[in-house]
C-alpha cells in the first residue's frame, strides 16, 4: 500500500524500478495510492496551499488511471466479458465521466469556497468506483483470457508517457 507521504515523481521512480505487474495488480496499487492522498487530504492537517498542491497530485492520478483504463484496459475487458457483463464497462465508464467533471470543477475553481467539498466528493464517488472494480468487476475479469501480464505492461507504459506529459506541463 501507498505511503501517504509519497510525491508524484517518488511513485513515477518507483514504478520505472518496479518488476512487472499484471494490469489488477497495478490498477489496485493506483486505487491505494489515490485513497491514501484523499486521506491525507481529510486530514486537516495541511495549508490550504498543500491541500491545492495535494489535489493536484490528486487530478493529476485520476486523469491517468482514467486515460490507461479507457484507453487500454477497457476494451480490453470488453473483448472478454460476456455480453451480459458489458453493463460494468458501461457504468465505469459512466463513472469516469462524472470524476472528471469534478476533477475539471477542481482544476479551474482552487480559489472556490467549493474547492474542500468538491474534493471530498469526488473521494466518495472515487471510493464507489474502486469497490465496484474490485468486487464485482475484477474478479469477473480474473475468470477470463484476458492477458493480465500483457495488459499491465500497456498500462504501465502508458501511464509512465501520461506521467512524464503531465509532469512537462506542471
Amino acid at each position: 500500500m501507498a505511503q501517504t507521504n509519497t510525491t508524484a515523481s517518488e511513485t513515477k521512480a518507483r514504478n520505472k524500478t518496479a518488476k512487472p505487474q499484471d494490469a489488477i495488480q497495478l490498477l489496485k496499487a493506483d486505487h491505494a495510492e489515490v485513497a491514501a492522498m484523499f486521506e491525507k487530504f481529510e486530514s486537516g492537517r495541511m495549508t490550504a496551499a498543500r491541500k491545492q498542491k495535494l489535489a493536484d497530485e490528486i487530478c493529476t492520478a485520476l486523469s491517468v488511471h482514467a486515460q490507461i483504463e479507457e484507453e487500454i484496459f477497457y476494451p480490453a475487458a470488453r473483448e472478454v466479458l460476456k455480453k451480459a457483463d458489458m453493463d460494468m464497462v458501461d457504468e465505469a465508464e459512466v463513472e469516469h465521466g462524472s470524476i472528471k467533471e469534478l476533477v475539471a470543477a477542481i482544476e479551474a475553481g482552487k480559489e472556490s469556497e467549493l474547492f474542500a467539498a468538491q474534493v471530498h466528493v469526488m473521494g466518495e464517488w472515487v471510493k464507489h468506483h474502486v469497490k465496484e472494480e474490485e468486487t464485482e468487476f475484477f474478479p469477473k475479469l480474473k475468470k477470463t483470457k484476458m492477458d493480465m501480464a500483457k495488459i499491465g505492461a500497456r498500462l504501465a507504459e502508458r501511464k509512465e508517457e501520461l506521467m512524464a506529459e503531465m509532469g512537462d506541463n506542471a
